[in-house]
């Protein structure tokens, strides 16, 4: 994925295999038959079940506290057009035309623009797909800053410790949530023998979730490419190895409920929060929470605060600008790859982004937060994600403006 200068970034080719590829990995359906992929839901099925996963999905719950944060609205909310192939639409037209459920932007602390669409309520949640990937990120700074993980450079295999003697022994906590492992991984979503497609067709036959947990058992058998730290390569299943190890080290604590006790209770998110988990009962580390649109935007604020909550640091010192900027070794810069730990730096500000449309974007200069659900037609293309950015150009311009 490469960054421009002025809005959201464009989705090029590989990054389109790579989102498409995310939902194939790991998930428990519930329903009798199981419900079909992810990928191939219908539209309608997508608006019945997006806000409603826990109903065809093992998940296990984020628990709110008994304080909401206000999000007071602004005395002048906005309401821009969208101009895309230099046609001009109205902000409703256009989301209704885009499948946008759910478009909100925070200014100042302040609301500035809430819309619903295709029957969305306040109060519904929507799933995250892949921007479950940082508030992982999240949670790893917090559990650094707890003590439970010492800092991002020690080694895998320390939580880990089933990796050892596999192409992840030598292979940091950084490499791995900057995805530089050097592991040899093939992300190709279309070819039923690639690593997305295989790693998560094991059944967990009991036992520990971790230890026996089958993603891990199949990671440990992947061959080295290069040296750790060498390129830049998105592999997805090690967006829930980066989860385990997070188990690991809370000794027993899920990430629901470290998740509900380092931001969900303290920050004052409105409601409960859904973590689909893995065959193993695990949430997983790289997808399919589940909130409510007020709550994403909560998340783009508590990082636009630095992390803290009440004044109170929640993160190691630095997590936020380090975990927002781009980490990609010299060679994967030349060919315009940016990637952070699980979040996507861009020029302005960096973003945590799903297919099918769902985003946070932070804008620290502009002291702006846009959160964005959708149920679009495709997992992702470049058409797509243009209109996407048509959006967020069109608030931007709009504050600016103002």
């Amino acid at each position: 994925m490469t960054t421009r200068t002025t809005g959201l970034p464009a989705i090029a080719a590989g990054a389109l295999a790579i989102a498409l590829a995310q939902p194939a990995l790991a998930q428990k359906p519930i329903t009798d038959p199981p419900v079909t992929s992810i990928l191939t839901w219908t539209q309608k099925q997508q608006l019945e079940r997006y806000p409603a996963i826990e109903k065809v999905y093992a998940v296990d719950t984020i628990k709110r506290g008994d304080k909401v944060s206000p999000l007071p609205a602004a005395a002048t909310q906005i309401d821009p057009k969208v101009t895309f192939n230099r046609r001009a639409s109205s902000l409703d037209a256009f989301m209704k035309d885009n499948r946008i459920t759910g478009l909100m932007a925070i200014k100042d602390g302040e609301v500035v623009l809430e819309k619903y669409a295709l029957g969305r309520k306040p109060t519904d949640r929507w799933t995250s797909f892949s921007v479950a990937k940082s508030v992982t990120a999240i949670l790893m700074g917090a559990a650094i800053k707890d003590g439970w993980i010492k800092n991002v450079h020690e080694p895998v295999t320390r939580y880990l410790p089933e990796l050892k003697g596999s192409a992840y022994d030598g292979v940091s906590i950084r490499q791995l949530i900057s995805m530089q492992t050097g592991v040899k991984w093939d992300e190709n979503y279309a070819s039923q023998k690639s690593d997305v497609a295989r790693a998560g067709l094991a059944a967990f036959k009991g036992g520990h979730p971790v230890e026996n947990n089958p993603l891990l058992q199949y990671m440990a058998k992947l061959p080295k490419k290069t040296e750790p730290g060498q390129e830049f390569a998105y592999k997805t299943g090690e967006t829930d190895l980066a989860g385990m190890v997070l188990v690991r080290a809370l000794s027993g604590k899920s990430l629901a409920q470290y998740a509900s006790e380092k931001l969900w209770q303290p920050f004052g998110m409105e409601q409960d929060g859904i973590w689909m988990v893995d065959k193993a009962g695990l949430a997983r580390g790289g997808c399919c929470m589940s909130m409510t649109l007020r709550d994403y935007a909560r998340i783009g604020l508590f990082m636009l605060g630095g992390g803290k909550i009440d004044g109170k640091e929640v993160l190691a010192p630095g997590w936020v600008e380090e975990s927002t900027k781009n980490h990609a070794p010299p060679k994967s810069r030349e060919a315009g790859e940016s990637y952070g730990y699980f979040w996507w730096p861009m020029e302005e500000g960096y973003y945590a982004v799903g297919i099918f449309g769902q985003g946070i974007y932070v804008y620290p200069e502009e002291n702006l937060v846009i959160a964005i659900n959708s149920a679009m037609p495709k997992a992702s293309d470049r058409t797509q994600s243009q209109k996407v950015r048509a959006v967020i150009d069109a608030i931007r311009s709009a504050m600016k403006a103002g």
